[in-house]
């Protein structure tokens, strides 16, 4: 199997356009091939980072294509040292190719940010923060009324993790809820304009989490890998559904 083959395919259920949308209203992205070895695919590892266990994985799959959420190369690159990218270098060595899907994925129709909210009890949206043509980010939206005590635990329970943070102390009706690093100062003006009681993110600020307790709101901070593995284990089953080689999911638990 070809490599664009399989950027075809992720192009079907993640079109690379929403990330030229969101670079086009002032985001940074760098979606796409990241590393091109030139050979035929054998076999394809779904990992949410580019790292040595990562590329560990893929050798003992025999996978040599690795496709990451986040990009494996982040900004341009005036030099390249094996100190500062062990996980590159060592996919150089062993001619495994690198893709990476983020923002387009992010916002996709059933990519990360949905998964995100279908995974805390959400069905559909009231309001979408970020529309963009063929999906969005931030969604707020309701879910059957219970304790913020229960609703955390079921959150333990959905993301596979124990590391959560929780503030508050309010029933939880309402959710707003942002993949990633989204909580922001524009999420937390839209939770709390769209009457949400509850706000889900990762990588809080302090600044932020205060200001949103201060107004009432229950803040639960999943980590970053936790709150996007979710979604990108899912994209890796529908991507295998479209691909001739064999699909794998790599969880990294050390930073679940």
């Amino acid at each position: 199997m070809k490599l664009n083959e399989i950027c075809n395919a992720a192009d079907a259920l993640a079109p690379f356009v929403l990330s030229a949308e969101y670079i086009a209203r002032g985001a940074y992205d760098n979606s796409g091939v990241m590393l091109d070895c030139g050979q035929e695919i054998r076999g394809v590892l779904f990992s949410l980072d580019l790292s040595l266990a990562a590329v560990k994985e893929a050798k003992k799959q025999g996978s040599n294509c690795i496709f990451t959420h986040h990009p494996a190369i982040w900004e341009g690159l005036k030099h390249l040292d094996e100190a500062h990218a062990p996980a590159l270098f060592a996919c150089v060595k062993e001619h495994i190719s690198v893709l990476s899907a983020h923002l387009n994925l992010d916002a996709a129709e059933g990519g990360i940010d949905d998964r995100l909210m279908r995974g805390l009890g959400g069905k559909q949206p009231l309001a979408v923060m970020e529309e963009l043509s063929l999906g969005g980010y931030g969604r707020v939206y309701d879910i059957p009324p219970r304790p913020l005590a229960a609703f955390a635990e079921q959150v333990k329970r959905t993301f596979e993790t124990q590391r959560l943070v929780v503030y508050g102390d309010r029933p939880v009706k309402r959710v707003a809820s942002f993949c990633g690093g989204g909580f922001t100062y524009d999420a937390l003006d839209f939770a709390l304009e769209k009457g949400a009681d509850t706000l889900v993110s990762s990588d809080g600020k302090h600044h932020l989490i205060a200001g949103a307790v201060e107004q009432g709101l229950n803040v639960l901070l999943l980590t970053h890998y936790a709150a996007e593995s979710y979604g990108f284990g899912q994209f890796c089953t529908r991507m295998q559904e479209k691909l001739s080689v064999p699909c794998f999911f790599f969880s990294d638990a050390r930073l679940r």
